[in-house]
């Protein structure tokens, strides 16, 4: 039986957490977050490195991490939910390169304040691959590349690998090629998450946990322990956005899995690879996503757990062992080496999806609130884009670089509303219906699955 407590914080050491403190009662402060995740926690260390006066709160229903910062697959990578073309036909061709400019930038700003603060985080760039396993996969990645050479990305950036060098980094079975990029790292997300939190404690933080908010508004947080009064406020709720009073419709709760396998032995690492630790997926449309750990385990994850009537959020949701079978089935279809191995973790949770898979950062000084989110499941890095953005717009003054950060296309983006059940339920279940059987159409004839595809294409808005 696998523990349901994710592998991250089931080997979080205790001298490496970050305890919060009850509220008591109503407050006063300068700056309150909603959310102690990445995007909060980032937030606070900028911010406070700006302005280290700033009487600064950040709040939690449960305490550091606790949501998708510190239970995700640990991919620091590049990706965003947006497409380049997307973002280029809303804001042209040289937003999008230079937002894409941006999250390489912020991989290397996130090793920084790794390295120098010794935050051990199990961080290591050995970069990322998607492997093609079958023609149509093929035919997909290599228009992604194509997509990256149109907007000035080379090989220094994107490379497409043959057999040959694709089995050498990565041996998954029907391997054909794979698209390589630098542009990640593997980290252990809870150390992460616990050591940004040490960062924005250390320079004035109060993290106080469990407070469930429930209502935002100019001025005021509402929340279970009391009210909290503030000149700034920053929603920085993802996957629980909906839980807010008037906010069910903003982002949907969609629920992602994972499992892991006990510690392998050298020999197995010799027959899969990933010597560098390359985080891994392939060209299939239902999402997984993998990473070689530091302490020598394959954490595997995907999506295919259904969406929840009404944005529903349950911890009894966390689990699932139909979707659990099928990642582990997946896993070890990807490498057969592991069919004898334990596989010791299974967990998951909700992550955010916005109507038009568009992550976005917004501040507007008149009323004094503030957000960012909607990363659908690619926030490791963006968060810290997010917190370096939201600190440049709230704090007073500004700083070299501040302008670049705030004409980047996501800053005062807004995206439509979901529709009202019982529409957003079945279409959300629809496209996950459509993503398993494009893939099982496209395993069992070799050719691509164009209705499917294309109706996963409609509902996603690509």
């Amino acid at each position: 039986m696998s523990h349901t407590e994710s592998l991250w914080y089931d080997t979080l050491p205790d001298d490496l957490r970050v305890d919060s403190v009850p509220l008591d009662g109503s407050i006063r402060c300068d700056a309150v977050i909603v959310g102690a995740g990445l995007t909060g926690l980032w937030t606070a260390y900028y911010l406070l490195e700006r302005e280290p006066d700033l009487d600064l709160v950040v709040i939690d229903r449960a305490g550091v991490g606790t949501g998708a910062s510190g239970r995700n697959g640990g991919w620091c990578s590049t990706l965003l939910p947006m497409s380049l073309d997307r973002m280029a036909r809303d804001h042209g061709r040289a937003a999008a390169r230079r937002m894409q400019i941006a999250m390489h930038d912020t991989l290397d700003e996130i090793e920084r304040v790794v390295t120098s603060y010794g935050i051990d985080a199990g961080f290591q760039r050995g970069g990322s691959l998607t492997a093609a396993r079958s023609a149509p996969q093929e035919r997909r990645i290599a228009h992604e590349l194509s997509r990256y050479r149109e907007f000035g990305f080379g090989e220094e950036h994107y490379r497409l690998l043959n057999i040959a060098e694709a089995t050498e980094r990565c041996a998954m079975t029907r391997i054909r090629s794979a698209l390589h990029t630098p542009h990640c790292a593997a980290v252990h997300p809870a150390r992460l998450t616990h050591g940004v939190a040490r960062l924005a404690r250390d320079r004035g933080a109060r993290i106080l946990a469990p407070v469930r908010a429930s209502r935002i508004e100019p001025g005021r947080v509402t929340t279970d322990r009391g009210i909290i009064t503030a000149e700034f406020i920053i929603r920085a709720t993802e996957g629980y956005t909906s839980n807010l009073e008037g906010e069910h419709r903003s982002m949907i709760p969609l629920y992602s899995m994972m499992v892991a396998t006990e510690p392998l032995d050298a020999s197995v690492w010799e027959t899969i690879g990933l010597r560098d630790r390359e985080t891994f997926d392939d060209g299939r449309h239902m999402i997984i996503y993998g990473q070689r750990t530091a302490d020598d385990r394959l954490a595997f994850g995907g999506r295919g757990a259904p969406y929840h009537f009404g944005s529903r959020i349950d911890d009894r949701f966390d689990t699932d062992d139909r979707v659990r079978q099928a990642i582990t089935a997946t896993l070890i279809d990807l490498f057969p080496a592991l069919a004898d191995t334990r596989f010791t973790h299974h967990w998951g949770g909700p992550l955010a999806a916005p109507r038009d898979w568009a992550c976005s950062v917004d501040f507007d000084r008149r009323t004094g609130l503030a957000r960012a989110g909607g990363y659908v499941g690619d926030g490791v890095a963006t968060t810290n884009l997010a917190g370096r953005s939201l600190a440049a717009m709230i704090a007073s003054g500004s700083r070299e670089g501040d302008d670049d950060l705030l004409r980047l296309p996501w800053v005062g983006h807004r995206s439509r509303r979901w529709e009202p059940e019982p529409v957003r339920w079945l279409g959300i279940n629809a496209g996950r219906r459509a993503a398993d059987l494009a893939d099982r159409i496209e395993e069992r004839t070799g050719r691509e699955s164009r209705f499917f595809g294309g109706v996963l294409d409609g509902l996603l808005g690509r």
